[in-house]
């Protein structure tokens, strides 16, 4: 069957035709060619499928008979579900299995039930039995069974874990547990009461080692001990004795204004050892103080030991157990009636108190061997913490208190010059040595020169060398922070003073003066503190102890106040000059008077800084200062009269007076300037030099003083002889003002030449 459904291919059916190219277009006679073939192949391929099927008749048959087999199958398995489906709506047995699941079910849960309550029942006679067991060991003296049990009843009545909806008769088992652990608790009490007692008259502890306690006899003490131990109630039995040998032996032992000595003794019976004897006894030697804490501390290990050994049995639990309970009551007592009455109040003593800090540290340690304090719990060393903190404290105390006493000093004092040194004389004699020394007198380091200085910074300097002496003296941290303590010091000067004394640092008076003196007393003295110091410091901090880098600090300070000073007066002088309009018309009569009250005012000033700067800065200093101040001032005149371009003969002549009515009054002051050079010659090298070439301006007034009235042709020698140009005169001041004084003529123009001419050469 298979040729019949391969494809008809038209070039086929067409084969003798051409029909490579497509895209031609068949004929009538080519369509009527196709469809009568087309008609053939059908009626082949119809005969060709009759054949088939006539050749496989049977198979197809057979084929025909299974399908309406199955058919029928299905009508019957129809039928039999319809008749089940019918039989199942008459008579429901579902129902009825799920009644019969139902029954089983509950029948199982009440087995069950039944089974848990049985096993109940089993748990709560088997606990009944033992408390009446544990009861009944108690009385009996089988102190560890008991204890034990009462343990094992603990857990199986999981007391304190106690849960909602519990049967009632668990509460009630509980209750009879407490009760039974109440009277477990009483009854260990009394055992050790009667085991450690302290008889008042003899001042003795005893312990004994066979009890007898409510028709008990012959109880062990150490077999007490492991009950407890078992029962976990150490602490609670222990309580009582702890109080009593923290009383009457620990609190004695530490008191070392009234030392006590301690004296063990053991009675041996016939079975043994039957009590051990701890008697506390008077010292021997009453006037015996224990400063260093070695005495106290070996009569504290000595009552542990007694404690350790025959109360505890040398068990390590049971004297951790007493450790925990009476270790921070002992510490307690320890730090407040020994420790803190030892700290010192001076870090001289510091030193000392290192031999405590170490014994203490050694004290702890045997404390630790033997169990009493933890070996990993840092809270239990607290009386090394204490006394290790006790520098850190003091050190920080003290800084605290050098903080602040710096502080007041700085705010409460109020720049005030002794009376002494408020005149016009030098503060130095010409042999150097003050007339006076007072405090605020003081030596600077790295020169010849002494200075006045402020309360303040005096003081200051006096609290930073007891401080550093202090360091000398200190342990390491301890110095560590007195050194701080005085950097923050002397850095307090900075932070408080200028913004103390702003508004007086803008105006002229001692005030600012003293702070330059301050500001370069600090300075020095800072530049001298490692060299004083630094050989007698800790080791620790000899490397970290800096104090160089402060010094430029003040060094800058100073010289920004000085100058900030000086400029201050500057501007104060100026503006009185300016008052003088210029010089200009002198001749008349309200114009000379306001140039001379300009000048007087110019003076005033001058004087004014001169009695407050001569007595209070160096000599070196004073003359530099007032040297440039002066330079300023003279300048100032001169070049505003050699600018004026016309002046008649009568202002020449009051030009002239204003110029040496100013240098009569102003006399003093120039011969305060020599004295300083005198007194201080070999301090600077400037010192040396005449005062006309440290002021220059001041010979070029005073030859321009005499220029004034003084013939043309002699002005002109003058120039030719060097002599003008030496006062700091130059050409053109000289023409103009020649040309100012002097009226056109041949004389002039022939001086003028000559001027210019000798200024060629």
């Amino acid at each position: 069957m298979d040729p019949l459904f391969d494809r008809i291919n038209v070039r086929d059916l067409l084969s003798g035709h051409d029909l490579s190219d497509p895209s031609t277009p068949l004929s009538a006679p080519d369509l009527r060619l196709i469809i009568s073939r087309l008609e053939s192949h059908s009626l082949h391929i119809k005969s060709k499928v009759r054949s088939y099927l006539l050749s496989h008749r049977e198979d197809f048959a057979s084929l025909f008979s299974q399908c309406n087999e199955a058919v029928s199958k299905t009508n019957e398995i129809s039928d039999n579900v319809s008749g089940i489906l019918s039989l199942i709506s008459d008579r429901p047995i579902d129902v009825e299995i799920r009644k019969l699941v139902d029954e089983i079910g509950r029948t199982t849960k009440e087995a069950r039930e039944k089974r848990e309550l049985l096993g109940l029942l089993k748990i709560i006679v088997g606990i009944c039995e033992k408390l009446e067991g544990a009861r009944s060991a108690f009385s009996d003296g089988r102190l560890r069974f008991a204890a034990e049990e009462v343990k094992e009843l603990k857990k199986a009545l999981r007391i304190g874990d106690e849960e909602e909806g519990e049967p009632i008769v668990y509460g009630l088992l509980r209750k009879q547990w407490a009760d039974l652990f109440d009277e477990m608790q009483d009854l260990f009490s009394k055992f050790m009461e009667n085991a450690v007692r302290f008889e008042q008259d003899s001042r003795t502890i005893r312990v004994k080692y066979k009890l007898c306690v409510d028709k008990m006899d012959g109880i062990e003490l150490h077999t007490v001990m492991e009950a407890m131990d078992v029962a976990g109630i150490l602490d609670y039995s222990l309580a009582k004795a702890a109080d009593l040998i923290i009383k009457h032996a620990i609190t004695p032992a530490v008191s070392y204004g009234s030392p006590v000595m301690f004296a063990e003794d053991v009675n041996q019976g016939s079975e043994g050892i039957s009590e051990a004897v701890l008697k506390i006894l008077p010292s021997q030697d009453c006037k015996i103080v224990d400063v260093d804490g070695d005495a106290i501390y070996a009569r504290v290990i000595q009552v542990i030991k007694f404690i350790f050994k025959h109360i505890c049995f040398e068990n390590g639990s049971w004297i951790r157990s007493f450790g925990r309970l009476t270790w921070p009551r002992i510490s307690d007592i320890i730090i407040s009636k020994f420790l803190s009455k030892v700290v010192p109040e001076d870090a001289s003593k510091l030193v000392d108190f290192q031999k405590i800090v170490k014994c203490t540290s050694e004290f702890e340690f045997s404390l630790k061997e033997m169990m009493f304090i933890s070996a990993s719990d840092g809270k239990d060393y607290r009386l090394s913490n204490f006394s290790e903190n006790v520098e850190v404290h003091f050190a920080f105390r003290k800084k605290t208190e050098i903080l602040g006493k710096a502080r007041n000093l700085l705010l409460q004092c109020d720049f005030s010059v002794p009376q002494d040194y408020t005149s016009k004389g030098p503060l130095l004699k010409n042999d150097g040595m003050a007339i006076n020394s007072p405090n605020q007198v003081v030596d600077l380091i790295f020169s010849s020169e002494r200075c006045v200085v402020s309360i303040a910074a005096s003081q200051l300097m006096e609290l930073v060398h007891q401080t550093l002496q202090d360091v000398c003296l200190s342990s390491a941290r301890v110095a560590l922070e007195f050194y701080h303590a005085v950097r923050d010091a002397i850095l307090l000067y900075e932070a408080v003073i200028p913004v103390k004394l702003e508004r007086q640092l803008d105006g002229i008076n001692q005030v600012a003066i003293l702070m330059y003196n301050d500001c370069l007393f600090l300075s020095q003295e800072i530049l001298g503190l490692a060299f004083e110091y630094r050989t007698d410091f800790p080791e620790s901090i000899k490397e970290h102890a800096v104090f160089a880098d402060m010094a430029p600090r003040f060094h800058l300070m100073a010289e920004e106040i000085l100058q900030r000073q000086i400029q201050i007066v500057i501007f104060n002088l100026r503006e009185a000059i300016d008052g003088a309009d210029g010089f200009q018309n002198t001749h008349q009569m309200q114009q000379f008077e306001s140039a001379k009250f300009s000048i007087d005012q110019a003076v005033f000033i001058l004087e004014k800084v001169h009695i407050i700067w001569e007595p209070l800065l160096r000599p070196s200093t004073y003359k530099r200062s007032m040297c440039m101040v002066l330079e300023s001032v003279f300048s100032r005149i001169t070049k505003d009269i050699l600018l004026l371009d016309d002046l008649a003969a009568e202002e020449t002549l009051q030009l002239q007076r204003l110029i040496h009515m100013m240098l009569d009054n102003l006399s003093s002051l120039l011969k305060s300037l020599i004295s300083a050079f005198d007194s201080n010659a070999k301090s600077e090298e400037d010192t040396s030099r005449p005062i006309d070439d440290l002021i220059p301006s001041l010979r070029k007034i005073r030859k321009l003083g005499e220029l004034l009235d003084m013939p043309l042709k002699s002005i002109t020698s003058a120039w030719e002889s060097g002599e003008l140009m030496s006062c700091g005169f130059t050409i053109l001041e000289l023409k103009d003002f020649i040309r100012a004084i002097f009226a056109d003529s041949t004389l002039r123009k022939e001086c003028i030449w000559r001027i210019e001419n000798v200024s060629l050469y």
